[in-house]
């Protein structure tokens, strides 16, 4: 299994389904880790439904610079790198595409794309068990995987299917995410879950994993990630700023014991008796 050039940890975001919040965390998750002052890239490896350019204020028709004819340098937004295929087409373009298709230019943006030198990148994951979660898994070297949910039983379902690829291909999972825990109303202050309780929880005991991360039902949430500019750049002190940056700690945390664990694995001795 090969590995990145310049990239020390590759970190997939992914869900069973989609309407969870994972593009929302993947894309707060690499702005909290840089802010922490790790060197951060993202890779939006959704071909279908590209969303970065538009989390992160990118402006329409920006293309990424071509190098030496092959290399796509990634466009720099809010301090970290990215690249997608939204940079690649025009934002109105439907990509009927077949699999094939579709694999070969998710490789193509993966290992053409010219980061400099990354302590993370996270991969936002499009939704699913299907072709590119496979590729990914088989094409390059990937660290750890972190499961994003919500607490309703319809997520958990599909969140499981996605525990379940992971473990199939030997990409350790980080933890789960459960977004959308808990709403707090902004008038009265009262805290409710809309969503349900105790379903991050549940998961990650039936698979012997950690809830890494709780993250609110919070209108500066989507405010922010329609307006190209997501909460963790543009509300610093806000609390679910503080909730990412917990998010963030906690994943490297993880990593630190998923390496820990590997290192110290069994060593075969061969000897003549």
């Amino acid at each position: 299994m090969k590995k990145l050039e310049n990239v020390k940890h590759i970190l997939c975001v992914a869900s069973g389904k989609g309407g969870v919040g994972k593009s929302t965390t993947a894309v707060n998750l690499a702005l909290a880790l840089s802010k922490q002052g790790a060197t951060v890239g993202l890779l939006d490896a959704d071909i279908y439904g590209p969303s970065l350019p538009l989390m992160l204020g990118v402006e329409p028709g920006t293309r990424p610079e071509i190098k030496e004819q092959k290399f796509m340098v990634p466009i720099q937004a809010h301090g970290i790198q990215c690249n997608s295929m939204g940079f690649l087409i025009d934002e109105n373009t439907a990509m009927v595409w077949r699999a094939p298709m579709i694999i070969s230019a998710f490789n193509q943006i993966l290992t053409d794309t010219a980061w400099s030198e990354l302590d993370y990148l996270i991969v936002d994951m499009p939704p699913g068990t299907g072709d590119i979660q496979l590729s990914l898994a088989q094409s390059v070297s990937v660290t750890g995987a972190v499961i994003v949910t919500t607490p309703q039983d319809v997520a958990l379902l599909d969140a499981r299917k996605g525990i379940e690829m992971f473990n199939k291909v030997g990409v350790p999972i980080l933890g789960v995410v459960e977004n959308m825990s808990t709403h707090i109303c902004t008038q009265c202050g009262h805290e409710e879950a809309i969503f349900g309780t105790g379903g991050g929880n549940r998961l990650a005991s039936e698979y012997g994993v950690t809830v890494i991360g709780r993250l609110p039902l919070e209108l500066a949430i989507r405010e922010s990630s329609d307006g190209g500019d997501p909460v963790v750049a543009s509300e610093p002190n806000h609390p679910a700023t503080a909730s990412y940056l917990e998010l963030a700690n906690n994943v490297r945390k993880r990593l630190a014991e998923v390496e820990l664990s590997a290192e110290a694995g069994p060593k075969i001795t061969i000897s003549d008796d």
